[in-house]
């Protein structure tokens, strides 16, 4: 690597063509001017100047190394401007969080991007372990999970929480049990999670544990599980984020348990790193979706 202060006297002599105005600009004497050149010559390998009397000219290694020194110094000022501006709408945010909560992110995320063409979004579901890993490690900005995590790398912050929910086709009131068993189940990955929580608390004398559902059918893509219940052939159970996201949720209904079960919405970022201004601003969108769903509860 070459020096940059003695790059940087150089340059200066260079634009100048003296040696007493460059000393003079960079507030130092002649003969440290001279010192530095003979230092970043014998750094070099190549003579830098063929001197003419008084005067000089810069040799073809001179002519390379002024070259280099100017785009050093342009690519000094893009970034004292890049630091300074801290553009809350350039940039890249990457988020991780439940598919779900996804689901319920994209519209404001897609109006963001609207509004900031300089902007990069990169939203991922994955499992919790993955989001808490993924924050800590420092392969996204951001992470949305359904506890506070215990990890010390981290830092948490509540910004809301939604419902587990029983989806049923629309117009359909009975919720007993017996009822939902002949409906059907619509599971999906983590839809017998959620019947252990939400099932055991409503139906303590009839349910006898999630790999007893009447399953009647199994999905994996979260924007398609409420399809078949929208449909009419059966129920299923998401967070409300879930449902909210749902395209024709018209068509489907929510119902009304007498022991509702709630889940935590955590915004994760790393501990102790201070975030960029667009890394701010998304997390202020993200608060806000997680506030709506929380409302929505009532």
């Amino acid at each position: 690597m070459l020096n940059a202060l003695w790059l940087e006297t150089f340059a200066t002599l260079a634009e100048t063509g003296h040696f007493t105005r460059a000393a003079a600009r960079l507030n130092m004497t002649q003969p440290g001017v001279s010192q530095h050149l003979r230092k970043l010559e014998a750094q070099i390998g190549r003579p830098l100047l063929s001197r003419q009397g008084k005067g000089f000219t810069l040799t073809p290694a001179g002519e390379a190394v002024f070259d280099m020194a100017r785009a050093r110094r342009e690519e000094e000022r893009q970034l004292r401007e890049a630091i300074r501006a801290d553009d809350p709408e350039a940039g890249e945010v990457a988020v991780a969080c439940s598919g779900s909560f996804a689901m319920a992110l994209q519209p404001a995320f897609w109006s963001l991007l609207g509004a900031a063409p300089l902007l990069r979004l990169r939203l991922e579901a994955m499992p919790l372990r993955g989001v808490i890993d993924g924050v800590a490690e420092g392969r996204f900005d951001l992470g949305v999970v359904d506890h506070k995590p215990g990890d010390p790398r981290l830092e948490a912050e509540r910004v809301g929480r939604e419902a587990l929910c029983l989806l049923l086709p629309a117009g359909v009131t009975d919720t007993r049990f017996a009822a939902l068993e002949e409906l059907g189940f619509i599971a999906h990955p983590d839809g017998w999670l959620y019947a252990e929580e939400l099932f055991s608390l409503n139906y303590p004398k009839d349910f006898r544990g999630a790999e007893q559902l009447a399953v009647r059918a199994f999905l994996n893509q979260i924007g398609q599980i409420p399809a078949p219940v929208a449909q009419g052939v059966g129920y299923t159970l998401l967070p409300r984020s879930g449902y909210e996201a749902f395209v024709d949720r018209d068509r489907v209904a929510v119902a009304e348990l007498d022991h509702p079960r709630h889940r935590d919405l955590w915004l994760l970022r790393r501990r102790g790193r201070e975030l960029p201004a667009r890394v701010e601003r998304v997390a202020r969108l993200v608060t806000e979706v997680a506030a709506r769903l929380e409302a929505a509860e009532g």
